[in-house]
């Protein structure tokens, strides 16, 4: 049978078994949809990148969650690219990457810090009941309206959309109880693929603000570190006015309560920028059955 090298890489960290886990699978041209879907199910992490050749770019990306397939991701391009440019097999500097939301920017740095230009982006103010988005998120709603009286909700997007919530204090964040089902309702009806909620209140001094992003509806109850929330974040903040001057970097924290931190670079500018480390913190093999065998991918 079929054995391919995967990887488990934890993305916008340099310390392994933190940030955010993705499944890289460095050649995967000849691997179908269906096998694909098996593995990522088998890494059993928010999303797995399969690296393919490309007409259009340097090369291809398909992103899978343990349910289904990811329009982007954006941890799993950083992770991917840094195994890619740790392993020699890309050399620092610019590169394209093909992606079901278009042709995206990378570049690496030579100290392996990797970067990745989001899709133009698009932010929709929206009207939610607090009492709603409190009871789906598990927060008093006094937490959400108080903060929410300067800073409104919204749908933002720069590749994936995400309802953005902001939270008075960060003991409130920390506490929230999600009620899955709700919130997977809610981010449906705004045509979201999740909540990222968020508080100034974070708990680094040099962190612009401490978010949590749940995103049931895909598969991922919650995301330990988002790279694409985090860039759709710093586009919300711009256009909703949430600084007197716009900070020329923000550093999004993250992950925290799940035992994962880390930690997203975000610059917003002509573009929106993410950008982090990544360390591999598994390197191995899976057997792939066949493509019309439907039996469980065996380690």
């Amino acid at each position: 049978m079929d054995t391919r090298r995967v990887l488990l890489v934890d993305a916008f960290t340099a310390d392994p078994l933190a940030g955010n886990a993705a499944g890289v699978v460095p050649t995967a041209d000849d691997l179908s949809t269906d096998q694909m879907r098996a593995i990522a199910r088998e890494l059993a992490v928010s999303e797995t990148a399969f690296v393919l050749p490309s007409e259009t770019a340097d090369r291809r990306l398909r992103f899978f969650s343990p349910t289904q397939e990811v329009d982007l991701c954006g941890h799993a391009t950083i992770a991917t690219h840094a195994h890619l440019h740790e392993t020699g097999t890309i050399e620092s500097g610019d590169h394209t990457v093909e992606t079901e939301v278009g042709v995206l920017d990378v570049e690496v740095e030579p100290d392996g810090v990797v970067w990745m230009t989001q899709n133009n982006p698009r932010v929709e103010r929206v009207t939610v009941d607090y009492d709603r988005l409190g009871d789906a998120l598990g927060i008093d709603p006094a937490a959400l309206e108080d903060v929410g009286a300067d800073i409104p909700t919204a749908v933002a997007s720069t590749g994936l959309p995400f309802l953005f919530v902001p939270v008075n204090f960060l003991e409130h964040l920390g506490g929230a109880d999600p009620d899955q089902e709700a919130i997977a309702a809610l981010a449906e009806e705004v045509d979201a693929a999740g909540i990222y909620a968020f508080t100034f209140d974070a708990l680094d001094a040099d962190s612009t603000l401490h978010g949590r992003a749940f995103a049931p509806g895909v598969g991922i109850p919650e995301d330990p570190v988002t790279g694409t929330a985090s860039g759709a974040c710093g586009a919300y903040l711009r256009e909703v006015g949430a600084f007197d001057e716009f900070p020329d970097e923000l550093q999004l924290e993250q992950g925290y309560f799940l035992d994962r931190p880390g930690t997203v670079r975000v610059q917003v500018g002509a573009n929106v920028r993410v950008g982090g480390r990544a360390v591999t913190s598994l390197d191995g093999r899976l057997t792939v059955p066949p493509d019309e065998d439907d039996d469980i991918i065996e380690v």
